[in-house]
């Protein structure tokens, strides 16, 4: 996980994000990268996620799909049959685990890599897709589709295209999509996300929509360790350190929270609103001390962390 999604999205608004113009079910298994030579071919793939705490699946499945993108030139300079690979993915994973800020990530390191044209990424939900009438909900997915080619296109929640039952116009958005899958899927990435229960039960509704996604990845919710590396990842990018108090007060917290299974509804969205609070709570305590040095104004201490009942949820 790098930079937490701090940019909410508001209701019906749809979010279009520009890159600089300069079925399988991903499984662990070991790191591709070995030997120094290997890893300076995937050197922009490391640099994309270099910030991103855990997630090693990922890598090793997008340092795969780069590898498949060299062998593709290298077979089609011998003379041999090479296709475009077909990459429209479904993430699973609760909130919190990274989905967006991935997804976000994979439209512009595809675009590094030629695998899309533009590499723009649009972020939309059922209120974008979905019309009031008939024939409006296929006309308003043609048209999101046709901005998004040549990028992504990042539909979260998108069990909720399947409620409502058959007279919903939610199935004609579907219906729709997945023509247009198999249309454009040489400049299009087509990228579902939600909660686990959820996008499993949707795919059962739609039989015919799991082999549409030749990716399907499941986000693991962040181990206690990974937590506390993100931690320390947000309060050094903000210029902060954690002492090693604060940091065993955070960790005893987290196995608290994983105890009561409350933690699995927040993540890394957690983490960030904690050291946000924190900071707030130390400019209140070293203003009303008068403390002021350096080493004051760097360090959030265990003083600076309050968990009460309020915070946890």
């Amino acid at each position: 996980m790098s930079e937490l999604d701090v940019n909410a999205k508001r209701k019906g608004q749809i979010n279009i994000v520009l890159q600089d113009q300069n079925s399988v079910e991903t499984t662990k298994k070991p790191s591709a990268s070995v030997g120094t030579g290997f890893k300076d071919r995937f050197k922009i793939i490391e640099e994309t996620f270099s910030s991103f705490i855990g997630m090693d699946d990922m890598k090793d499945l997008l340092k795969e799909i780069y590898a498949n993108v060299m062998i593709s030139q290298k077979r089609e300079q011998a003379g041999f049959k090479t296709e475009p690979q077909m990459l429209h993915m479904l993430f699973k994973g609760n909130p919190g685990t990274g989905k967006t800020t991935v997804a976000r990530k994979i439209s512009e390191l595809f675009y590094e890599i030629k695998l899309l044209s533009k590499g723009h990424f649009i972020e939309a939900e059922r209120a974008d897709l979905v019309g009031e009438y008939i024939g409006h909900t296929a006309q308003k997915t043609r048209d999101l589709v046709k901005k998004a080619l040549g990028g992504v296109l990042f539909i979260d929640e998108a069990y909720s295209l399947a409620r409502g039952g058959e007279k919903d116009f939610g199935k004609e958005a579907i219906d729709t999509l997945v023509k247009h899958m198999e249309d454009h899927y040489q400049d299009f990435v087509l990228i579902l996300a939600g909660y686990p229960e959820e996008m499993d039960h949707f795919l059962y509704l739609n039989p015919g929509l799991k082999s549409r996604f030749p990716i399907i990845y499941h986000f693991p919710d962040y181990t206690i360790d990974e937590l506390i590396e993100i931690a320390k990842m947000i309060t050094r990018q903000k210029e902060y350190r954690l002492s090693k108090c604060a940091i065993q007060k955070i960790r005893i917290h987290l196995y608290q929270m994983k105890r009561e299974q409350k933690l699995s509804t927040s993540n890394g969205r957690y983490i960030r609103n904690m050291i946000e609070q924190a900071i707030r709570r130390q400019a209140f305590r070293l203003v009303a001390k008068n403390l002021f040095r350096p080493s004051d104004l760097l360090y959030l201490t265990e003083e600076d962390f309050h968990f009460t009942e309020e915070n946890r949820l």
